[in-house]
């Protein structure tokens, strides 16, 4: 679960994993550990971060501290990648292959957290080699680093290019949802009135509470006792 670390920044954290180590000493064995954090605004900014501390709480703290000293401004388009490209770190490879709106992101729980932070929505992965945690998430942020927009590849070489893959399928998607608007607000519109005649309202003469004999008293008005009827009085025996 990603942890806000600043309001003002939008930065927020996740842990990629805990490593410890121990050392034999004379009195017997002395743990460390280790933290291994990405870090970003999901809106292009993200960095990845390492720390060591006898504590677990403490190495996850240093690994924030680092990763935000190393963070890195990657090139997104529409909430996906401008191009395919393939990261490269150690024996890691990953390659990244941009996906269409709704695809959402397709990798595993490294690559998911870099991408993620980075500000990617939707993107098609897959990994070769190692799958070490370090050389994944080095890999992906490779990956970001050699990303160019179309405009910035005209500018360095001089040519016009013509559309690209990743255009097309993002004006086609916009052209799809659009059509799907569309076709909704028509589905709405054709609606039939509902047709209420007959139909007992409410209410009015037929409808309502019924009123409570001797009248609606006001409520918490307790009842009035009512006086105890007078005795009748004792006859007198007649005299013959």
């Amino acid at each position: 679960m990603a942890e806000v670390l600043a309001e003002t920044q939008a930065l927020e954290s996740t842990t990629l994993g805990i490593y410890r180590t121990a050392t034999v000493v004379k009195g017997g064995r002395r743990f460390s550990f280790a933290a291994l954090v990405v870090v970003g605004d999901r809106n292009g900014s993200v960095g990845i971060g390492y720390g060591k501390a006898p504590g677990v709480p403490a190495a996850i703290e240093k690994a924030q501290k680092d990763a935000k000293k190393n963070i890195k401004k990657v090139i997104l388009k529409a909430g996906t990648l401008p191009h395919p490209v393939t990261g490269k770190f150690g024996a890691s490879s990953v390659r990244l292959i941009p996906a269409a709106p709704g695809t959402g992101v397709i990798a595993g729980a490294t690559v998911r957290a870099v991408l993620e932070m980075a500000g990617v929505v939707d993107c098609l992965t897959k990994s070769y080699g190692s799958n070490n945690h370090k050389n994944l998430s080095r890999a992906v942020l490779e990956g970001l680093l050699s990303l160019r927009l179309r405009t910035d590849i005209e500018a360095l070489r001089g040519v016009k290019l013509e559309k690209t893959a990743v255009d097309e399928i993002l004006e086609a998607s916009k052209k799809h949802m659009s059509d799907a608007t569309d076709a909704s607000a028509a589905i709405e519109k054709a609606k039939a009135p509902v047709n209420t005649v007959g139909q007992k309202k409410p209410g009015g003469k037929k409808g309502g509470r019924k009123p409570r004999r001797g009248g609606d008293k006001p409520a918490g008005e307790a009842p009035k006792a009512e006086a105890p009827a007078a005795a009748a009085p004792a006859e007198e025996p007649k005299s013959e």
